[in-house]
């Protein structure tokens, strides 16, 4: 089983079960039918069918409106984002100590961004020559 995750978004026609658990728009279950029933609805509502659990039984797909695909996309992409990194990452700075002040400014806004991100920052100041 490849471990690369299928992006969230309509399956178009290419649904390869028969049996399928469909939910409309609304998020109201709409119970389980035959995946050509499911597709003469799609077309009919001009909606597009999304699939939202494949291990379950029967797969759960959801009617959805090319918006909600969208901001389900957005959703999933800010959750991602949000979430904490495996390891730990360390950020490493290098310096003289004889920085022009707007430069140490800069610098010092960059490794306050580091730690907001909750990373590990290494500072190190070379004596000038």
């Amino acid at each position: 089983e490849s471990k690369r995750k299928t992006a969230f978004g309509s399956v178009g026609r290419r649904i390869p079960y028969r049996i399928l658990h469909v939910i409309n728009q609304d998020g109201e279950s709409l119970g389980n039918m035959h995946r050509a029933e499911a597709l003469k609805l799609m077309d009919q509502h001009d909606l597009k069918l999304v699939l939202l659990q494949e291990n379950a039984e029967p797969p759960v797909y959801r009617l959805m409106t090319g918006q909600q695909i969208h901001e389900e996309q957005l959703r999933r992409a800010e959750k991602k984002k949000a979430s904490p990194k495996p390891g730990v990452v360390q950020k490493e700075l290098s310096f003289s100590s004889a920085i022009a002040k707007n430069d140490l400014e800069t610098k010092t806004k960059q490794i306050a961004q580091w730690i907001e991100k909750k990373y590990h920052v290494k500072v190190t100041i070379r004596e000038a020559k």
